[in-house]
């Protein structure tokens, strides 16, 4: 007999880690750009491909899993995410590093359909069932929020690889446990797979990051202009696509629903802007301030705290409110947070902290009810796609948040740096503190609080924008009385 609660504690596991491997490897990189003597764009790919594919297939192995079986495939992912952790743990070079981390990212998108599906499930109740999807989704947050702390406690006693180990553990026990404890999830055999819309998708998202990491390192020659085209082209030819077909891999119709486009903007533009911060300020508190990776992540970890706590209250305090106004209120602090990150900055290691806390508590808010909100929007008959297209919001706002925000700030590090430093320096902060010469040093760091100053300036900007699009969007939606609340995350 299965255990709901039990069973819904096990498949937190696959989505927490799946968010975790996005963020753990950010405390590392600096010594495993040390060790592999990995140049500025090879590390934008180390921590960025993962997220992109796991984002571009996760609609695909929702699908598959629809045709062999829910939890086969969650115990098949399973132990492919544990094989390639291994391998990225062992890698002797950049290169077979980046292609370790993309073999996890397809094997992290085989995790989060089958968990999620298996998950609704789990109850005959609609009230449960938000509940518990909604305890899936508090889980990645978390996972996300959570990396650079765990990061930094292993790599105060083991190599960079040991960042990958956890994936290793966390599947070896979901493997044991996993065929036991969890329904059978049979699929439907129906499910259709359309690799033209799977290889279109990543066209256009693989070249633009491409692109966009070349225009950060000054690269604007034929072969960049190029690859942003293509990316271009094939981001048009999928959407045309989608139109055309009777089962989509994404159904676009979806988003004719206000409420959904609003709460999904949210999440995903929240992804972009935290993701892209986390990155910025995890490498300023190594390079900059000085911090053991133990350090730098324990200096996370009140903004971790801080980011839970809002996701909680969210969902509460949208009983009493109308969500436009929380979620609007929620990134419109997390903005003031940010301005406060650029204001304090040069300042030293503790107010850039607060400030960062003060904007996760921010992002929080809105975090703890967007899911509830996209799935309630959605007629009942797409809950299912439109679960999938909010986690595919989330997981493809942090990558796209970790090569954006990641290559303005390389642009602005190199721009501000003088021209006569060497260049191991204008490859990345990690080089010039590897140099050890304090006339390299000291410009190279200036240049790169230079570069968080204006990273998390665009970042509160953005978030503005952010919250006038969810009053424009959602300001309809009434505030939800508690028994009928769908979002509220629930203990395992």
């Amino acid at each position: 007999m299965i255990r709901p609660r039990l069973a819904l504690a096990v498949l937190t596991l696959p989505a927490l880690l799946v968010a975790l491997d996005l963020s753990v490897l950010l405390v590392a990189l600096p010594r495993l750009a040390e060790d592999l003597h990995a140049d500025a764009a090879q590390q934008l790919w180390i921590t960025d491909v993962y997220g992109f594919l796991v984002a571009g297939f996760l609609v695909t192995m929702g699908s598959l899993g629809d045709r062999i079986g829910r939890r086969r495939l969650l115990l098949i992912g399973a132990a492919a995410f544990g094989v390639a952790s291994l391998a990225a743990a062992f890698a002797p070079t950049p290169g077979l590093l980046i292609a370790a981390r993309a073999a996890l990212g397809v094997a992290g998108a085989t995790l989060m359909p089958s968990a999620l599906a298996l998950v609704t499930g789990l109850y005959s109740d609609p009230r449960r069932q938000g509940m518990a999807v909604a305890t899936v989704f508090s889980a990645i947050m978390v996972g996300g929020a959570l990396g650079p702390a765990l990061g930094g406690l292993l790599l105060q006693h083991f190599w960079w690889g040991s960042v990958f180990l956890p994936g290793v553990a966390v599947m070896v026990l979901l493997l044991a446990v996993g065929p036991r404890l969890l329904p059978e999830g049979r699929g439907t055999g129906v499910g259709r797979l359309d690799p033209a819309s799977v290889a279109l998708s990543l066209l256009a998202l693989l070249p633009v990051v491409h692109g966009v990491k070349a225009l950060a390192r000054g690269e604007v020659g034929a072969s960049t202009v190029v690859a942003l085209l293509v990316g271009v082209a094939a981001g048009v030819a999928f959407v045309r696509r989608q139109r055309r077909l009777e089962h989509p891999l994404l159904d676009l119709r979806l988003l004719a629903h206000p409420a959904l486009r609003g709460a999904l903007a949210t999440m995903l533009l929240g992804g972009v802007v935290m993701g892209g911060m986390f990155l910025v300020i995890t490498q300023d508190l190594q390079l900059v301030a000085g911090l053991d990776p133990l350090t730098a992540g324990l200096a996370t970890l009140p903004g971790t705290v801080a980011m839970l706590v809002g996701v909680l209250a969210g969902p509460v305090v949208a009983r009493r409110i109308r969500p436009a106004w929380m979620m609007a209120g929620g990134t419109a602090l997390a903005a003031v947070g940010l301005g406060g990150v650029a204001l304090a900055a040069p300042a030293g290691t503790l107010p850039l902290v607060v400030a960062f806390t003060v904007a996760l508590f921010g992002m929080g808010l809105p975090g703890g009810l967007g899911v509830g909100l996209v799935v309630g929007s959605a007629p009942p008959e797409q809950a299912g796609s439109a679960s999938s297209l909010s986690e595919t919001g989330q997981e493809l706002g942090m990558a796209v948040g970790l090569a954006g925000m990641g290559s303005l700030a390389v642009a602005v590090y190199r721009t501000l740096l003088p021209a006569d430093v060497p260049a191991t320096a204008r490859e990345g902060l990690a080089g010039a503190v590897t140099s050890g010469d304090p006339g390299v040093l000291a410009p190279a760091r200036d240049a790169f609080t230079g570069a968080v100053t204006v990273t998390a300036a665009v970042a509160a900007v953005l978030l503005l924008g952010v919250s006038a699009l969810v009053v424009a969007t959602l300001r309809h939606v009434p505030a939800t009385p508690a028994e009928a609340q769908t979002a509220e995350p629930v203990a395992a």
